[in-house]
């Protein structure tokens, strides 16, 4: 764990941020004794909104631009008994592309 003072921090907040960033912890001193810790959120900590644009960067996910259309959400997928859902999706895509 990297420890520094409060000057220290003031002269060099971006390189002290940047560690925490990459996942270092900071001990901030004020007069040589220890009052505060800094540490990285991790991933289930942050915003969801701040996760999703993370996911998006690295290209996991792409977010969608317009709000998703109401009956959408009524819309249900027949499936028949024991059939698999995955099948069902599928044969509803082929039915759209022709």
């Amino acid at each position: 764990m990297q420890t520094a003072s409060v000057s220290e921090l003031k002269t060099h907040v971006s390189e002290y941020m940047g560690r925490v960033r990459a996942g270092e912890e900071l001990l901030l001193t004020d007069r040589g004794r220890s009052f505060a810790k800094i540490v990285p959120l991790r991933r289930d900590e942050l915003p969801a909104n701040e996760r999703m644009d993370q996911l998006e960067r690295v290209g996991l996910i792409r977010l969608g631009k317009g709000l998703m259309p109401l009956e959408l959400l009524s819309t249900r997928i027949k499936v028949q008994p024991g059939a698999s859902a995955l099948a069902a999706l599928l044969a509803e895509r082929a039915e759209d592309e022709r």
